[in-house]
């Protein structure tokens, strides 16, 4: 019995990076309208789920180095969203807060979401779904 090694559209990896490129297609004149990049939205999001983390917390829930995150703060706070002030009780942590237009930001940002519902042609129950079975892998593949 012969052992075919399965070709690129059998491969799951290529299946979950292909369709992140696809997402990031798909929002890409979105982000260019609200002036941010993907990862800058992806700080945002995190920021919007708990305000006031250290640079670090948003690393770890974002599965990235400090060193990625801090220019991309950097810039959304040149860009007006967010603020950075060291932290009174340790000074090596840096706590970051969302602005004013931080928040208004979220609710500009409400068409992203739009975009895949429609790009995907599936319906809200489907993606959720999908976005568990992901999620489950992740975490499957991460332990």
């Amino acid at each position: 019995m012969s052992h075919h090694p399965l070709t690129l559209d059998d491969q799951l990896c290529f299946a979950v990076y292909s369709a992140g490129i696809a997402i990031n297609r798909a929002y890409r004149p979105l982000l260019d309208e609200l002036g941010i990049t993907y990862p800058q939205y992806l700080v945002l999001l995190a920021l919007w789920e708990q305000d006031g983390q250290t640079i670090g917390a948003i690393a770890d829930r974002l599965g990235l180095e400090s060193s990625t995150i801090t220019p991309l703060v950097k810039r959304l706070e040149v860009g007006g969203l967010l603020s950075r002030e060291r932290n009174p009780l340790d000074e090596r942590q840096v706590i970051v807060r969302l602005t004013g237009e931080g928040w208004a930001m979220r609710e500009r940002s409400v068409c992203l979401g739009e975009r895949l519902l429609e790009k995907s042609g599936m319906t809200i129950a489907g993606l959720q779904r999908l976005n568990a079975d992901v999620k489950a892998l992740r975490d499957a593949m991460a332990e």
